[in-house]
């Protein structure tokens, strides 16, 4: 049985990623596909409890490390409890987040050494990488302004701009780094106009003409 592919949503605060992934699920589905949708942290309901503990707002501070080996314990989980069995099955997977936003966040937000971030990346994936990351960008005021205007903060969104500010560039310099698996959407424009543009990256992984 051929692989399945991988598709992954990236993006900062705000930016629609629960809107556009139901319309990528929608899309992938009417092409006849079988499709399994999950998300970052979790996935599993170990990977959600270890969700739960880091987006918790706390009045101890989270050390970068700790944060950084949570991530991938919910990521080494996810991966072997569903992502890597959907695949072998020949499923599609469609995850809300995945690896590029541990190099965005704890990264390009936190600072981090990347090369900190490869070495378990290395260890945990193995080498798996998404076919498709499809990078929702957005001005960082306007994401912030919509993500605060649906619900209380979690711990990330609590962060001040410049944290997101960095997490914005880093995710545009991993896109520029890999056009080959990263279509860059612009965010801003009416709902349609987006997903105009994820059609058209959904492309490049469906066999179907332009």
């Amino acid at each position: 049985m051929p692989r399945g592919c991988f598709v992954t949503v990236e993006g900062t605060e705000g930016v629609g990623k629960t809107t556009n992934l139901d319309f990528v699920q929608q899309t992938l589905e009417s092409a006849g596909l079988e499709v399994l949708r999950t998300r970052e942290p979790g996935g599993t309901p170990l990977a959600e409890d270890i969700r739960t503990l880091l987006l918790t707002p706390r009045a101890e501070p989270v050390a970068d490390l700790t944060e950084l080996l949570l991530m991938f314990a919910a990521r080494a989980q996810h991966l072997e409890q569903v992502i890597k069995p959907a695949l072998a099955a020949g499923k599609w997977v469609l995850c809300d987040r995945f690896t590029d936003a541990t190099y965005a966040y704890q990264g390009g937000g936190r600072g981090m050494d990347t090369a900190q971030i490869q070495v378990l990346e290395n260890l945990v994936q193995d080498g798996l990488q998404p076919d498709l990351t499809l990078l929702l960008d957005l001005p960082v005021s306007v994401g912030l302004e919509r993500a605060r205007a649906r619900s209380a903060p979690d711990r990330f969104e609590s962060e001040k701009s410049r944290f997101f500010e960095a997490v914005r560039q880093h995710y545009l310099q991993r896109a520029a780094a890999d056009p080959g698996r990263f279509a860059v959407i612009d965010a801003a424009p009416a709902l349609p106009d987006v997903q105009q543009q994820i059609s058209q990256a959904l492309l490049r992984v469906l066999e179907v003409p332009a």
